[in-house]
C-alpha cells in the first residue's frame, strides 16, 4: 500500500508569518492542505479537505464545528504516523487545546506532519512512498 507525501513546512511561518501577511486567509488555506494531504495520504483515512475549512468559517457562527473540526484533524494525523510506520505522538486533545491559545494547534499540527514526512527523508510533495498496513 503507498500514499503520497505532503509538504514540510516551516512550523513559525505557518502558524504566525503567513497569516499575518494575508490577514488569516493563509490558515485557512493551510488548513484545506493538512486535511488533503491526509486524505491523500492514506485512502483509508476519512477526510473532507472542504467540508473541514466550511467547519472552521462557517461553523464557527455555531462554534461546536470548529472544535470538532480542529479535534479530528489531529485524530487523522495520529492515523497518518501509524500508517507511515511512525509511533503515534499527535494528541488531538492537546490541539484542541492549544486552538484556545494563539491558534497553537497549528504549530503543532505543522510540527507533527513534517515528523511525517521527515520519517521518509523529506521527498517532494506528492512522491509515493510505502506505508505500514
Amino acid at each position: 500500500m503507498t500514499g503520497i507525501t505532503g509538504r514540510d513546512r516551516n512550523i513559525f511561518l505557518t502558524w504566525l508569518v503567513w497569516p499575518l501577511l494575508t490577514l488569516g486567509i493563509y490558515h485557512f488555506v493551510w488548513y484545506f492542505k493538512i486535511n488533503r494531504e491526509a486524505r491523500d495520504f492514506d485512502d483509508r483515512t476519512e477526510a473532507d479537505p472542504v467540508l473541514s475549512v466550511l467547519a472552521v468559517t462557517l461553523g464557527a457562527l455555531i462554534i461546536v464545528p470548529v472544535f470538532v473540526s480542529i479535534y479530528q484533524s489531529g485524530v487523522r494525523i495520529a492515523l497518518m504516523q501509524r500508517s507511515a510506520g511512525v509511533a503515534p505522538s499527535c494528541n488531538p486533545w492537546i490541539g484542541l487545546i492549544l486552538s484556545f491559545f494563539a491558534g497553537l494547534h497549528a504549530l503543532y499540527y505543522q510540527h507533527e506532519l513534517n515528523e511525517i514526512w521527515r520519517h521518509y527523508g523529506s521527498p517532494e510533495e506528492g512522491t509515493h512512498v510505502a506505508l505500514v498496513s
